[in-house]
């Protein structure tokens, strides 16, 4: 049962050093998004609650700016479509 909240530490110190988002996190990790969400929000604050409070605010930063990063991803996407058919 450590080996859990070890890793679930372990996620949470690197969330905040590198200011990550969840799938960039969960890629690094090599599991799931949804554990990676589980495991910062359901057994982090049990774990360690200072630690908890920091990841939270970096969760809510990344939930807010969302929209905005998918955004400029469609954005570039159909930029790069455009391209493409001008050079063909």
């Amino acid at each position: 049962m450590s080996d859990i909240y070890d890793r679930v530490k372990q996620m949470a110190k690197y969330l905040i050093s590198t200011k990550s988002t969840v799938r960039k996190t969960a890629k690094m990790f090599g599991i799931s998004k949804s554990t990676v969400h589980y495991d910062l929000t359901k057994r982090l604050p049990k774990a360690n609650y200072f630690l908890y409070l920091k990841v939270k605010k970096i969760l809510e930063i990344n939930f807010a700016e969302k929209s905005f990063r998918g955004g400029e991803a469609t954005k570039n996407k159909y930029k790069n479509q455009k391209t493409k058919m001008v050079t063909i």
